[in-house]
């Protein structure tokens, strides 16, 4: 009998609202609107991504990142902090923005571009990119980096597997990622917070790495708009903000590539943001951090939490870091 040792990267299972929970809350919201109960509520309501992205993603193998989840009891993040409190600039700069506005974006069709140092380029519909690939489920903690976390059951597939379909090439040292740019779909791209297109980037080595997935959903279903519907980046041991959505572009470069972040605030957004209890950001700690939807005190906050070092990842990702000045390159 394979008995599992548990990993500081280990989620627990009640930092996952249970998928059973979140599935019945929808098949009784479908209900409840094929039978007119709630025909009263507002158009917008009935129309809101919360509403409109109820496809159950089919064949959903479960990893080990799932059944390793099942542990003690600790805070739930609940699905409703997952797709409404966001960060998407796209759709605007306010927290509750991407769930208010991402209903203009329209995920199908889709397609990527795939360029640069790379055997296979071209325009590649979403379907071609995914179909053929066993879709897994994934649950890892999200850090964004200001000092707030989750726990997501993402459902994708490996971005290796992605990666050696395309075969780039030897001196491709690089993976560079661009977000779709259209000021009809995402409003929040007539503001100029960052120059637009977003862009991140990972080393190869980072993008080959077993843990980083390109996800298509969450819960068991197609990933919700103000997620980065319809198909984005998990990079569990980095800030989140490297978990580039909505990607419209793949590009294989052997010079690092530029990112947004970074070109806006450089001083404070390193190409890395690997996630580090000591390195701090210019403007505030990173050594804890906020768990959304924790149990609250008596004075109604969630408590904080000591950051893991790579989000809890150390064991699985500190290898390829090896020999770095992680202060230094952060």
């Amino acid at each position: 009998m394979l008995i599992r040792h548990k990993r500081a990267s280990d989620a627990l299972s009640s930092e996952i609202t249970s998928h059973s929970t979140f599935l019945n809350r929808r098949e009784l919201l479908r209900s409840a609107v094929a039978t007119g109960v709630i025909a009263g509520m507002s158009p917008f309501i009935l129309s809101s991504p919360v509403g409109a992205v109820s496809q159950k993603l089919p064949n959903v193998v479960k990893t080990e990142w799932t059944e390793q989840a099942l542990g003690e009891n600790e805070a739930l993040t609940p699905y409703k902090h997952v797709t409404s409190y966001n960060n998407f600039y796209e759709f605007g700069t306010g927290k509750g923005d991407p769930a208010k506005n991402a209903h203009m974006l329209k995920p199908k069709p889709w397609t990527v571009v795939v360029d640069g140092q790379v055997e296979n380029p071209g325009r590649y519909d979403f379907d071609d990119l995914i179909l053929g690939n066993e879709l897994e489920e994934r649950v890892y903690r999200f850090r964004c980096v200001e000092a707030w976390s989750m726990v997501i059951p993402w459902v994708g597939i490996p971005l290796a597997k992605i990666i050696k379909r395309l075969s780039p090439r030897s001196n491709a040292r690089y993976v560079a990622f661009e977000t779709l740019v259209d000021v009809e779909q995402m409003p929040g791209q007539r503001l100029m917070t960052l120059k637009w297109p977003y862009r991140e980037g990972l080393r190869i080595d980072e993008a080959m790495h077993p843990l980083t997935l390109m996800a298509i959903g969450l819960y068991g279903e197609s990933m919700p708009n103000q997620n980065g519907a319809p198909i984005r980046l998990v990079v569990p041991w980095k800030y989140g903000f490297k978990s580039i959505k909505s990607i419209v572009r793949i590009s294989f470069t052997e010079e690092m590539p530029p990112t947004s972040w970074n070109m806006s605030a450089p001083q404070e957004y390193g190409f890395y943001s690997n996630v580090n209890p000591l390195v701090h950001h210019p403007r505030w700690s990173q050594a804890k951090e906020r768990r959304l939807g924790g149990p609250t005190n008596i004075f109604g906050f969630t408590p904080k939490r000591p950051t893991l070092m790579f989000n809890g990842y150390e064991e699985e990702v500190a290898s390829i870091y090896q020999g770095m000045d992680l202060i230094r390159n952060y």
